[in-house]
């Protein structure tokens, strides 16, 4: 896997296991399909018993695995059809540069604040976690403070450099999301980490730490802006939703929303979209006006704004990337040629 420079191994029973290249699956070659006990094999050798003992009870299981010398993977394991399959990401040992990256320059801005909500979102396998690491890697080089982490599971190891670091896992530091953001205000944080926003409760606790003077930074599976606010309030009864409206609009510091594209001559190129809790911004949210914000983010380049098709539309004009491709990620499909050209 890490030889032939994949981002992911898929290892299943009925076929041989697969690498992920470029965002497309590849069988390992001159490799067997793999039997029922190959893989539970495989998941035995890599869990502890407890852990082993919760897939069989959960039926799923996320943890990281590190080979020393080598690097840090995420991994999922699944039952399926009486049978286990295993999933794994590799993470970088080091977390990367945001300009290495190539991410919009606002997000240095963005995590140096001191307080508010920053939202990196983006569908699966888009990078969220490895943005969201590389600046959580900038305001420890930058800043004097704690920043506190909590994953599922901890993927990037941060050492303290400027900042202390404290990373907790769910399962093995705490039992919960909610239950390690409700103790982490008595932790004195500046930053606080959340690797997912899942639920009811661990929203309404990262509103109240952002409100509560603390930065805090999480990840939502949505791409844009708007569907991003929109399914904020929608986790909550309808009954609810202005005072989340209320929460969003006094928190909001930022939403970094990114896909991955194929990049013409091989590897991928992300496309962002960015929007900035501007005055203008925070009216729309108060009023339930989201439909508003994609006029804003165009007006708003001064203050790093971009709109994701704007961010394609550019991509597609300097040659980096396929015409079809950007149209089949873009949010706005107006013009049949490509967004924005």
């Amino acid at each position: 896997m890490v030889k032939f420079n994949a981002s992911d191994l898929h290892v299943k029973v009925g076929s041989p296991p697969g690498y992920r290249i470029d965002s497309q699956i590849q069988p390992v070659a001159n490799v067997d399909a793999l039997a029922p006990q190959d893989t539970l094999a495989l998941a035995q050798q890599l869990l502890t018993p407890e852990q082993f003992k919760e897939l069989n009870d959960r039926g799923d299981l996320d943890w990281a695995h590190s080979v020393p010398g080598l690097a840090r993977f995420r991994v999922n394991a699944m039952k399926q059809r009486g049978s286990i399959s295993l999933f794994f990401r590799k993470i970088p040992v080091e977390a990367p540069d945001l300009d290495m990256l190539g991410v919009p320059a606002v997000c240095k801005e963005l995590v140096l604040r001191t307080r508010g909500l920053v939202l990196v979102t983006g569908p699966a396998g888009a990078g969220k976690s490895t943005t969201m690491a590389a600046m959580i890697a900038h305001r420890n080089a930058n800043e004097r403070g704690h920043i506190l982490t909590i994953e599922d599971p901890v993927e990037f190891i941060h050492q303290d450099v400027m900042s202390f670091v404290n990373q907790r896992e769910v399962g093995s530091d705490t039992p919960s999301f909610p239950e390690a953001l409700q103790r982490a205000f008595r932790q004195d944080p500046d930053v606080i980490l959340v690797s997912e926003l899942r639920d009811q409760r661990t929203i309404s606790l990262a509103l109240t730490g952002a409100e509560a003077d603390h930065l805090v930074l999480s990840t939502l599976p949505t791409t844009g802006a708007v569907q991003t606010l929109d399914r904020l309030v929608e986790y909550f009864p309808r009954d609810q939703h202005q005072q989340i409206r209320l929460q969003l609009a006094e928190t909001l510091a930022g939403v970094v929303s990114q896909v991955l594209v194929p990049r013409v001559g091989g590897g991928l190129v992300a496309a962002h979209e960015v929007l900035i809790g501007t005055d203008d911004v925070r009216e729309s949210i108060r009023g339930g006006r989201t439909n508003q914000l994609p006029s804003l983010m165009r007006a708003g380049t001064a203050q790093g704004m971009v709109l994701l098709d704007e961010s394609l539309a550019r991509l597609t004009r300097e040659g980096t990337i396929h015409l079809e491709d950007a149209w089949s990620r873009a949010l706005e499909r107006a013009d049949p040629r490509a967004p924005g050209v």
